[in-house]
């Protein structure tokens, strides 16, 4: 466990040691923090996204970002996404964590828009049956909520789950989405 906590404490000071850019966008969900490395020419990698400042702070102190305005072209995929007009982003980005936390993190991307999975689907689906807590682990250390959908993943009783940047949002999420694909029908 000591070699995890230092790999744990490497990965911050790197993190620490670097600056990233920091945009806002308004949603129908109420303010995203994105932070994100590259534009002006250059690649965009989002890094982490969040509903709250300190939620955010906690991946990046905010002494180290810069606020620089997101391209227009991530900003649209993000503005389509909650008209229902996107389902799937392809968007590129960088996830820090352990082999397992991008594991699932990944794995979130085979579950359809306006669906739902469980977390057992989940532990199921990396490999790791007897694993529903450490998914859901992972699952609250999700630094791309939305664009990694973690909300889509709910208790096997059918109860709602917990949601890292809040229960309230991952059910407006969820509903979002639900009844976007209703007017699909």
């Amino acid at each position: 466990m000591v070699t995890g906590l230092k790999s744990s404490l490497r990965r911050k000071t790197a993190r620490s040691e670097a600056e990233g850019l920091l945009d806002t966008l308004e949603s129908p969900l109420g303010k995203m923090y994105i932070i994100y490395t590259g534009g002006r020419g250059r690649k965009v990698i989002l890094l982490h996204l969040g509903f709250s400042m300190e939620k955010v702070s906690e991946y990046l102190p905010s002494t180290l970002l810069r606020k620089t305005p997101l391209p227009e072209s991530v900003k649209d995929q993000f503005s389509r996404y909650f008209r229902g007009n996107l389902r799937t982003f392809s968007l590129n980005y960088h996830l820090e964590g352990t082999d397992f936390e991008k594991a699932v993190w990944e794995a979130l991307k085979k579950i359809p828009y306006g669906e739902t999975r469980t977390y057992q689907w989940l532990a199921e689906e990396v490999g790791s049956p007897r694993g529903v807590r450490a998914v859901g682990q992972a699952l609250s250390r999700n630094p791309l909520p939305i664009v990694l959908p973690c909300h889509r993943i709910i208790q096997s009783d059918g109860k709602i789950g917990g949601y890292s940047s809040g229960v309230e949002i991952k059910r407006r999420l969820l509903e979002l989405e639900y009844y976007n694909t209703i007017q699909d029908r």
